[in-house]
This record gives structure tokens, sequence and C-alpha cells, in this order.
């Protein structure tokens, strides 16, 4: 087991450094003089010339490579002499337009998309694994092609379309709640909840529709196995067998799927974040694309780059707890 978690930091590492360099190396070869977005419509050729200096644009191509790579351990200074810019260390980049290290935009954006991702995780889970078995209990009745009937609309409705449904009936016509204000919890909770509420919703019901139909097909590949019909023929009651036999058994896709789609979330849900104005990770994406800002862009495309390579390794370790069939070796 050590082994394996060993094997597999050390690939996670290597597949990062990999990423940086595959994303790097994207974004160098655009059609594009990243010098020159930095300026406004009176951009003169020197200063274009020194903005290309200012981010080290007039270096080799490998030399701006290791600088990148070396500013996120370790940092990196941007310019030279009066016109110097520190980053500390991680740093993904300096946002000339802003002002600003890219690592501080997204710590900033981070916590609204961390907590309309866990928000909206805990929701979809619960509802989406629950009414699945529900589902799979009653396979063929009314219940479960209501459950199926459900999931498929949830399913094929685009966030958008939710979300500006819900945002109209529920807070401008008939003002159950504020317009949102996101706030930190800790600062005002009753508002903090008010705000993520719809948020939390319109991604739960899109996750949950597919989370039912996983979790429903598992049960029933499951309940059909000849160990299930044992661990009846035992005595044990029905909800044993299908918490500890049948449930367990069918995790691992589903584990799999939560995993994936939770970290994709943590790299921002771009259009639940701009209907409910949230200043997350998502809209801060929007607005670099907008405005051409490609050091926050590679930031951004980094760092949800890396919470999908960290999941995998979370999920494949998970494996081995849930199912005891599972060795990793």
């Amino acid at each position: 087991m050590s082994g394996y978690i060993v094997r597999r930091l050390i690939s996670m590492v290597l597949m990062l450094l990999l990423l940086t360099l595959v994303v790097f190396l994207l974004f160098s070869v655009l059609p594009t003089d990243p010098a020159r977005l930095t300026c406004g419509k009176a951009c003169t050729p020197e200063v274009i010339a020194a903005n290309r200096h200012n981010l080290g644009l007039d270096l080799p191509l490998w030399q701006q490579y290791w600088d990148f790579v070396k500013g996120i351990f370790v940092g990196r200074t941007y310019g030279s002499g009066t016109q110097t810019y520190s980053c500390d260390a991680p740093c993904l980049g300096y946002s000339f337009k802003r002002g600003e290290e890219v690592t501080t935009l997204i710590k900033q954006g981070f916590p609204a998309t961390f907590w309309l991702a866990t928000g909206a995780f805990i929701m979809w889970i619960v509802v989406g694994v629950s009414v699945g078995i529900y589902a799979a209990l009653r396979r063929g009745k009314w219940q479960d092609k209501t459950v199926m009937g459900i999931s498929l609309i949830g399913y094929s409705l685009p966030s958008f379309f939710i979300g500006l449904v819900l945002l109209y009936f529920i807070i401008l016509k008939w003002e159950l709640l504020p317009y949102p204000s996101y706030v930190s919890p800790f600062e005002n909770p009753v508002a903090f909840f008010q705000t993520m509420l719809l948020p939390w919703i319109v991604l739960a019901i899109l996750y949950a529709a597919f989370y039912m139909r996983l979790t429903r097909n598992q049960m029933l590949d499951t309940l059909g196995e000849d160990y299930i019909r044992t661990a009846r023929a035992k005595g044990l009651s029905e909800r044993i067998v299908i918490r500890k036999h049948g449930l367990r058994a069918g995790l691992t896709p589903i584990v799999t799927a939560a995993g994936l789609d939770l970290a994709g979330l943590l790299g921002g849900a771009i259009i639940t974040e701009s209907i409910f104005s949230l200043p997350g990770i998502g809209s801060l994406a929007v607005n670099s694309v907008v405005d051409a800002d490609l050091p926050l862009i590679v930031g951004i495309t980094l760092v949800t780059a890396t919470f999908i390579i960290v999941a995998n390794l979370i999920v494949d370790l998970l494996y081995a707890v849930i199912d005891p069939r599972v060795r990793l070796v």
C-alpha cells in the first residue's frame, strides 16, 4: 500500500510537470502578443517592448518555461531596475492588467467556488444516491419510472436555463430570497445561505439526475449477485443487505464520478457563478478570457487540472477502503 502511494505521488508530480509544459507551450504558440494585450489602445512600440521585457517574453522559450516552473516553487521577479515586480511562491504568473499576482486572484475567488462546490456536492450525493437506491428497489414500478423520468428531464436541462428560471421566479417575481450578494459564511451565515441556496440547487439538479441513474444501474447489477441472495438467506435484514452488501459493492463507479465531478467544480462553475454573480474562479475565468489576460488563464487552467489529478489519486486510494476485493500493489 505504501509503495503504491509513493509511486502514485511520483507519477502525479511528473504529470503535473508535463501539464505545466503542455499548457505553457499551448499558450506560447497563440497568434497573439501578450505584451500587446497588457496596454490600452494608445500602445507605442516602446511601451510594448517594455512590457515584453517585464513579462520575460524577450527571453528564449526554454528560459521562459524554466522561470515559470521555478516561480511555482521559489517565486520569481518580473522586470528589472525600478520596474520590478516580485511574485512570491507559488507564483503562477503576474496579471499586469489587474496589477495582481495570479495566485492572489485565484485565492480571492476560491472561497466562493469552494462553498458552491461543497454545498452542491452534498446535496446531489444525498439526493442522487438515496433516490437511485429507492428506484432500484422498485424496479419496473411507477415509482421507478417516475424517478427515471424526472432524472432524464433534470439531466437534459442546461444549467443556465435552470438558473435563470429560479432567478426569475424565486428572486425577481416572488421575492422569496434577496438578490445574490456573496458574503463569507463566517461573517453573515444567514446572508451566505440565502445567496448560495439557489446556486446549490441548480448544480444539485444537474448532477443528482446523473447519480440517480448511475446508482440505480449499479444497485440493479449488485442486487442480482449470488452473495446478495446468500446474505438474504442468512436472515440479514433488508437494510443491512442493501447498505453493507449491495451499495458498497456498487460504490466504485459512483465514487469515481463523484471525485472527478467535485474536482471539476472546484475549478469553477462558470455558468452558475456568472448567473448568480458569485465572485468565484469560474467568474474569474470568464473575465480573464474576455480581457485576454493570458497569465490568469494559464494559472486557472493549471489549478483546475491539478484538482482533477489530485482527485484521481484520492479516488484510487478510496477503492481499497470501499471494496475489500481491491488490492493496491
